[in-house]
């Protein structure tokens, strides 16, 4: 066991409301006591200052906050799709099909070279602050495929997600119907153990509302936690599916209204924007503004995959929600750490209270106003991880 002070920090964005200290619940000249990789203590650097313990760490009175918490990821792939960005960006349309591209190359990949692909990103991720990732699969769709997507997300990210349904197959080209059986009676079930969550791309060009709940009612049954990617090129129906499932996330929020968010806003159905994908794909953002007036919990994501959003920084994330989702900086810092979090249904993380993984980021920088204020500059000078720099 081994104990860690970090002190002399000159903001400390703890996301703990019992302090009533607006949103982030700002600390300043404040200290974090760690014990064993969990939080033992938050309070003034003065108070914890004499406190008898293995390690300090000197923020220097820089700022700290949580690690940041991704609840969509897309990291279990081969093969590059830089044509088809650059297509995009000489006025071609994005659609959900560039996915089959992706699809080949995955299935031609070893299980060694996705397990790599998936270090490879987490540990990009990590340098840029995020202590916690979740992971899809999707670009197998074949058990045996999706079976070694599921194990290798889950040797390099925290939280694994099945997501078979994302297209459907070139071999099942024109029956779609009969894809969503196969994944109904083959993949579920040979695949759930290997997983926590099941997501479905709700969308044109990929699954209807109808077959999507029957993708997401079989996971259920099978004790999988419901996600939806909904409403991203259309008003699909997939924010209403979610609320309807009791889903815990729905991702992308493109396209809605005020029924879907009366039917967030009443719901505990996070929505969670992924401004990357938008910024990549020149997609219309998501009215975060307006979700977030009428009650909506908003988490933020980076989306990173090869097709749409291949960035892991969710520093760049942070600082598009605020400047073209209308998010003030403490809502985007929030939806990058607790609300992150709340998508994924952890307590553990995003928030440093009592109890807590001992997850945090120190900025080269004194607020966490810096991360918008900034962007595109590497501020992330130090991540801290169960209580241990991630440099050692």
């Amino acid at each position: 066991m081994e104990s860690v002070l970090v002190h002399n920090i000159g903001e400390l964005v703890t996301n703990d409301a019992t302090l009533e200290r607006g949103l982030l619940g700002v600390l300043t000249d404040a200290a974090v006591l760690i014990n064993d990789g969990v939080v033992v203590e938050v309070g003034s650097s003065s108070a914890l200052a004499a406190t008898p313990v293995d390690r300090r760490i000197d923020a220097g009175g820089a700022a700290v906050l949580p690690g940041f918490v991704e609840s969509h990821s897309h990291l279990v792939f081969a093969g590059d799709r830089s044509a088809e960005f650059a297509a995009r960006m000489a006025g071609e349309p994005y659609a959900a099909g560039g996915i089959r591209t992706t699809l080949a190359a995955t299935r031609a990949a070893s299980d060694r070279e996705l397990a790599a692909n998936v270090a490879r990103l987490a540990e990009e991720y990590a340098r840029q602050g995020t202590t916690t990732v979740e992971c899809k699969s999707g670009y197998g769709q074949t058990v045996d495929d999706e079976h070694r997507s599921l194990h290798a997300a889950a040797t390099g990210t925290d939280e694994v997600t099945l997501l078979a349904a994302h297209v459907c197959p070139p071999e099942f080209d024109g029956r779609i119907d009969d894809y969503v059986a196969y994944v109904v009676d083959k993949m579920v079930p040979q695949c759930a153990q290997d997983a926590r969550w099941i997501d479905v791309f709700c969308e044109r060009g990929a699954f209807d509302v109808d077959q999507s709940r029957t993708v997401l009612q079989a996971g259920a049954r099978a004790g999988l936690g419901v996600r939806v990617h909904g409403n991203q090129l259309s008003h699909s129906g997939g924010v209403q599916l979610a609320v309807e499932l009791g889903a815990a996330s729905v991702d992308h929020v493109c396209h809605t209204d005020d029924a879907d968010h009366e039917a967030l806003a009443a719901s505990d159905t996070v929505a969670t924007v992924l401004p990357g994908a938008d910024f990549s794909t020149r997609n219309r953002y998501p009215d975060a503004r307006r979700m977030i007036d009428a009650g909506v919990t908003v988490a933020i994501g980076a989306d990173c995959n090869p097709g749409t959003s291949y960035t892991t920084s969710l520093p760049f994330c942070i600082a598009l929600a605020v400047r073209e989702l209308r998010m003030t900086v403490d809502e985007a810092v929030w939806g990058a750490t607790a609300g992150g979090a709340q998508a994924l249904q952890r307590s553990d993380v995003g928030v440093l209270r009592p109890g807590n993984r001992a997850d945090l980021i120190m900025l080269g920088a004194p607020s966490h106003t810096h991360l918008a204020y900034r962007p595109g500059v590497p501020l992330i000078r130090t991540v801290v991880r169960s209580g241990r720099p991630l440099s050692e």
